[in-house]
């Protein structure tokens, strides 16, 4: 009996025997003509070797040419998903929050701001004033932007000679009308110019002081260094940070109408380090000709293009200039583009077909909608996404915008798609009605409405997004729902993080740089799952159970 069987030592040997290994290639997985287009449960990766702990697992990923994430997580710029709380969150936690544009520009341009100085090196720009401003110019600082430990000069700006600085403690029950030169403290730590950023932590670190000017050989205010941004560097390790400023990363969404030339320009004075031309279809003149004048006019701000499914618009927005691409239309789960304009692509085939002729340009692709679980964004990493954008994963969390409110005995937030019509008609005003008959030309009107009228056009974020501002009849691409309280994104994103790190640890890989090597060289190897897979792989066979996805 025992001579039957091979001897176990050459187990590894006769397994080079099999003309194939298990499984599939990437080619034979996303090949349209057998599997036709594939979404992210119809997949599954199959498992490696794990010779590695998973918390060295290395998920820094780049999003466009030039900026490197140290987590691959974008949140999308709705209206209900990102403003300055979430994108604040993110970036500290090494992802990046792009600000949607569905507000007045100078309300966005106040986000980017905010944003970016919530955590600095050397604050080469700060606010200053002088001694003859009031309490009151601080209170309103304070109010605008979220802090108040501002230096004074002589003359009240940058270069001008230090003679104090202003902070909480100072303003504390002092009336709005008292002088700074009354309140001020003239009791100063500084440091020269020319002082490193690991010098100045020093300093101040032994100073037990809160903020640091540094100062040049007259006196002079050059720069600033806040006690509050070392304590962020050893809270959030992970943090998005632009290497020569560090400053946290900053992003936000733009249309391509003549009026998001005006707009770029606040958001740039602000500070923006990436803009997103944000269109369900960016295969369009509009955002060739948008990418051309950016990169014309701002040439050192990175440009994320899109939305495009295909190989062909790729080609269109990598050739005008773009330095990332959007993936994804209509797999969002409040979008119904698919659905109404029967128009799109399964965002698996989508990603795959788009990163593999972008990569060879060197231009990152984020797979944008269909992102429900970890396991999700490890799909879309394999497949060549630098990152994935998410939307309701994030929403109903405390950073997102909007109020808690009860449903069916839920805590909920709203959460609502951009093509809805609920934000395609914000900020227009209610319709006026009619009173009396209607007339028969009224009735064939409805049918055909005038393309113009001497109504202002109602334009905004959504309208811009699906090219629907001249329509009279707004066509719903997406709808208006709520999802549940997920809590904190500050315990919400690590458990993500946390969940790639085990999940590559599974593939048998270190970081999603080898992971997406793997895949091209056919080393990781992928199963097609049948719908009787599908429900096998889920929770099955329970007559009640309890899905808790983290302990903190």
């Amino acid at each position: 009996m025992p001579g039957q069987f091979l001897d176990p030592s050459c187990a590894l040997e006769h397994l080079d025997t099999y003309p194939q290994k298990d499984g599939l290639d990437i080619k034979d997985l996303l090949d349209s003509k057998t599997h036709g287009g594939l979404t992210y449960n119809d997949f599954l990766l199959l498992p490696g070797k794990i010779d590695f702990p998973a918390n060295i697992v290395n998920t820094e990923t780049r999003i466009t040419r030039n900026v490197v994430l140290k987590t691959p997580f974008m949140s999308s710029p709705m209206d209900t998903v990102t403003e300055k709380d979430m994108a604040i969150s993110l970036a500290l936690l090494g992802g990046i929050g792009v600000i949607h544009h569905n507000q007045p520009a100078e309300e966005q341009a106040s986000m980017v701001r905010a944003v970016k100085r919530h955590e600095n090196g050397f604050i080469n720009d700060p606010v200053v004033l002088s001694p003859n401003h009031r309490v009151q110019d601080v209170l309103d600082i304070k109010a605008r932007l979220g802090f108040c430990g501002i230096p004074i000069t002589e003359t009240g700006a940058l270069g001008g000679k230090l003679v104090g600085i202003v902070t909480s403690r100072d303003i504390q029950f002092r009336p709005p009308t008292a002088l700074l030169s009354e309140v001020m403290t003239t009791d100063l730590c500084t440091a020269p110019s020319g002082t490193t950023l690991a010098e100045a932590n020093e300093l101040l670190r032994d100073s037990k002081k809160g903020k640091l000017p540094l100062i040049d050989g007259d006196g002079n205010l050059v720069s600033l260094l806040a006690r509050s941004d070392l304590l962020k560097n050893q809270n959030f390790p992970y943090a998005s940070k632009n290497p020569e400023t560090k400053q946290l990363y900053s992003a936000a969404a733009i249309g391509t109408r003549p009026a998001d030339r005006d707009r770029l320009k606040l958001l740039v004075e602000a500070g923006l380090d990436i803009v997103v031309l944000d269109s369900s279809q960016g295969n369009s003149s509009y955002q060739i000709d948008m990418i051309h004048w950016i990169k014309q006019t701002y040439p050192k701000l990175e440009i994320i293009a899109g939305n495009v499914v295909t190989r062909a618009q790729a080609a269109s927005l990598i050739a005008a200039g773009a330095d990332g691409l959007r993936v994804g239309m209509g797999s969002g789960s409040i979008c119904i583009t698919q659905e109404v304009m029967a128009v799109g692509r399964p965002q698996a085939t989508a990603v795959y077909a788009v990163a593999e002729f972008a990569n060879k340009f060197g231009v990152p692709v984020i797979a944008d909608g269909g992102i429900s679980n970890v396991g999700h964004i490890v799909k879309a990493l394999a497949l060549g996404a630098g990152a994935v954008m998410m939307g309701s994963l994030l929403a109903g969390t405390t950073e997102s915008p909007g109020e808690y409110f009860w449903h069916d005995g839920k805590r909920v937030k709203t959460y609502r798609g951009m093509g809805s019509l609920e934000a395609m008609e914000q900020g227009k005003t209610a319709p006026q009605t009619s009173k009396g008959p209607i007339a028969s030309s009224q009735v064939k009107n409805t049918l055909h409405p005038p393309s113009t009228n001497t109504s202002k056009t109602v334009e905004n974020a959504a309208t811009s997004r699906y090219f629907s501002e001249a329509s009279v009849i707004k066509v719903a691409q997406g709808v208006s729902g709520d999802v549940v309280d997920k809590g904190s994104v500050v315990q919400f994103l690590p458990y993500l993080h946390v969940g790639i790190q085990h999940s590559l640890q599974d593939i048998g890989v270190r970081s999603i740089t080898e992971l997406q090597e793997g895949v091209v060289q056919g080393d990781v190897r992928f199963e097609m799952r049948t719908a009787s897979a599908q429900v096998e792989g889920g929770v099955h066979g329970l007559n009640s159970y309890t899905k808790r996805l983290f302990s903190m």
